[in-house]
């Protein structure tokens, strides 16, 4: 399984370095980003929601002092997730009018760097946790490590779209480096490590919440003029594919 899983770290690494020269279309969304996205969201809904429902009941069984108000609350974790990408992409996007809509000034230019340099950070950690994942997971078996990296490969195709439309110079030469490494570190510190299965909850609900605000961020503006029929294609035939695996 060890094998299995460094292959998947390999190939999300891959996706992640490459997804950049993918030409989709902004406006009208391309069909292939929708479809993704249905993807990237079927999986949460159909296989990740129900796991952490799993979680929630074991864990409350369970008598951890540290982790007593977390363990009864996993879904907490989830929405904190979604709150933080949502908060880092509305900065982005602020940031990115105002460059467009001002005069260039060292100060300005400073406030974008920084702006960067914290999205690229929080998707640091997000892919580490991703790769982690791909070690520690509640079912550890090479089809259910199948459908995660599958799920992941179109995420982070969904995630690299959005990071390339803020920073595309800075990102295709620094930020996609640093992610794509993360994968690969997360899944060596996975390897090393051993957590418990509180915390390991807790790090799938995070992800969770992320990969539900990264999707539908992308999805659901108006100016973005998505598919939706591509959309609903990429859920129809990943959650198929998840209720006869």
């Amino acid at each position: 399984m060890l094998l299995y899983s460094a292959i998947g770290a390999v190939a999300l690494a891959l996706v992640h370095f490459f997804a950049y020269k993918l030409h989709f279309s902004s406006i009208p969304r391309s069909k292939w980003l929708s479809a993704a996205g249905g993807v990237s969201v079927s999986y949460v809904f159909i296989h990740l929601l129900p796991e952490l429902s799993e979680f929630q009941e074991a864990l409350e069984e369970k008598k951890d002092l540290i982790f007593d108000f977390l363990t009864h609350h996993v879904y907490l974790i989830a929405l904190l997730s979604l709150s933080l990408f949502y908060g880092l992409e509305r900065t982005a996007k602020l940031s990115h009018e105002s460059k467009r809509g001002a005069p260039a000034g060292m100060e300005k230019e400073e406030s974008n760097t920084s702006v960067f340099w914290i999205h690229v950070s929080s998707f640091t950690i997000y892919n580490a946790l991703i790769g982690y994942l791909l070690v520690h997971r509640e079912e550890e078996k090479s089809w259910s490590l199948l459908l995660f990296v599958i799920a992941m490969a179109f995420h982070f195709v969904v995630n690299d779209y959005g990071l390339v439309d803020h920073y595309r110079k800075e990102y295709i030469k620094k930020g996609r480096w640093i992610i794509t490494a993360a994968i690969l570190g997360g899944w060596g510190i996975g390897v090393l490590t051993t957590i418990s299965e509180t915390l390991l909850s807790l790090l799938f609900a995070f992800v969770g919440g992320g990969i539900i605000l990264n999707v539908l961020k992308e999805e659901l503006p108006e100016e973005r003029k998505s598919n939706f029929w591509a959309f609903l294609t990429g859920v129809v035939l990943y959650t198929t594919l998840l209720m006869v695996a």
